[in-house]
């Protein structure tokens, strides 16, 4: 039977030579004894040859017998010891990358690396979040407690389903990545990718609008919350002949100055005419469209606005979420860097291939996940009230594939009714103090049972 060879320390190897002495007569073992004590203390037969050799040398010389490792330095269990308090001791700069982390505790690359995968140390990557005024954060919380329904329910608030909200954003999208990854077999040719000037990349804006889709109970999707993908473009004759086309050939352009007539032109004459046309007839058609404080975009009281989009039965009121709150927004939130992704996969060469490709991916993104990101917007809000209006917290994730799979993802997030009336004491507390009665002038009654 073979015995698991294993490392033993000095006091079990104390204790099988005190066994070897007493199993022992005049200085000798009886037969069988090294293979009976191997199976008893779990280890190879010739480590009991060693310890019996080392004890009785000792018993000739006329000491103590004191049985001890003969390895040297420390041990492979010392090495994978962690110091947490030198760890703790360094600034967040010297702990990254790994080699520079290494050469500050004195260790390996390859032992970082090991701490990592033993979960010993976590990696984590910092991302910059907007920096929030007093004011800024006061503004959060009271918008996010006015997306908050008005009715109760066992201890618990639902937030708004948002079914007649519209969040509109802009982005730029490039034509290419300065420097990309790709995964090539060993006798590939590596791709070779040029451009004039890394700094000056064609790039185009877009004016997304997405609205939060309508799913039924079994999966069919009655209206997928796409309400178009815009782009600031212009078309102009060439001024001149090239190799790729002719003089007087029509080129789309980007337009080179988003101003606030271009984009109230864009919403008069595109958007607000497409939200009507594909509108579901069944839906409420008193309509909020939200945008951020780019200097760009109209105020909500814009004449022009109004007159057009009053009209046919709706009534469309924008509104301006809270300053440096892109959190609180659907585009920012998830859905620009999903569609970002989907447009990468396509190669584009010019302009016009830019334009199908943003809009292809715009049209590929399943309404199911567009869902799921209006129900992490209400987890962020939740995480907002909680942090009283901060932005210090994680997005929150619930398993919307798994509970979608069982049939169980809700159509709003609850909100404690204790926390939410914690952060109205807070508000108005923080209000008078600052003397910000406007702040919360005109919030929303949520449902408090007094």
């Amino acid at each position: 039977m073979a015995i698991e060879r294993k490392k033993i320390e000095d006091n079990e190897r104390n204790k099988l030579a005190q066994w070897l002495l007493e199993h022992s007569i005049g200085g000798k073992l009886h037969y069988g004894a090294k293979k009976e004590a191997a199976l008893l203390f779990k280890v190879d037969l010739k480590t009991v040859w060693r310890i019996w050799s080392q004890v009785s040398h000792q018993r000739a010389c006329g000491v103590p017998v004191q049985v001890k490792s003969i390895r040297k330095g420390s041990t492979y269990k010392n090495k994978l010891s962690i110091d947490v308090e030198k760890v703790k001791n360094l600034s967040v700069l010297q702990r990254s990358p790994m080699r520079v982390m290494s050469t500050n505790l004195g260790v390996s690359k390859s032992m970082i690396h090991k701490w990592v995968k033993q979960k010993k140390l976590k990696p984590h990557t910092s991302a910059i979040k907007p920096f929030l005024t007093p004011l800024n954060r006061l503004s959060r919380l009271r918008w996010s407690l006015n997306q908050l329904s008005s009715v109760s329910d066992g201890g618990f608030i639902n937030f708004q389903t948002m079914y007649n909200t519209i969040h509109i954003d802009e982005k730029w999208f490039y034509l290419t990545k300065t420097k990309d990854r790709y995964y090539l077999m060993p006798d590939e040719e590596e791709p070779y990718r040029t451009c004039k000037s890394k700094r000056f990349i064609d790039k185009i804006m877009f004016m997304c609008a997405v609205a939060r889709p309508i799913i039924d109970i079994d999966g069919t999707v009655l209206f997928d919350g796409k309400l178009g993908i815009y782009p600031f473009t212009t078309t102009e004759p060439a001024k001149r002949n090239s190799k790729n086309r002719l003089k007087g050939t029509m080129e789309v352009k980007p337009i080179a100055a988003i101003t606030k007539e271009v984009i109230k032109a864009s919403l008069i004459q595109e958007m607000v005419p497409y939200f009507k046309a594909k509108w579901p007839q069944t839906a409420n058609k008193n309509i909020i469209i939200q945008q951020d404080n780019a200097k760009p975009h109209i105020k909500p009281d814009d004449p022009d606005f109004l007159a057009v989009a009053n009209t046919d039965g709706f009534k469309f009121q924008l509104v301006c979420q809270p300053a440096n709150s892109s959190d609180t927004n659907v585009n920012d939130l998830g859905f620009f860097r999903a569609i970002q992704t989907l447009k990468d996969r396509k190669p584009a060469r010019d302009v016009e291939e830019l334009l199908k490709n943003v809009k292809d991916a715009y049209d590929e993104y399943p309404p199911e996940k567009l869902n799921n990101v209006f129900l992490t917007l209400q987890g962020c809000y939740h995480e907002i009230i909680k942090a009283k209006g901060g932005n210090n917290y994680k997005i929150p994730h619930m398993n919307k594939d798994r509970l979608t799979r069982q049939g169980m993802l809700p159509d709003c997030i609850q909100v404690e009714e204790g926390l939410v009336r914690e952060s109205l004491d807070f508000l108005q507390l923080e209000c008078e103090i600052q003397n910000l009665g406007d702040v919360i002038e005109g919030m929303q009654q949520v449902g408090i049972n007094e």
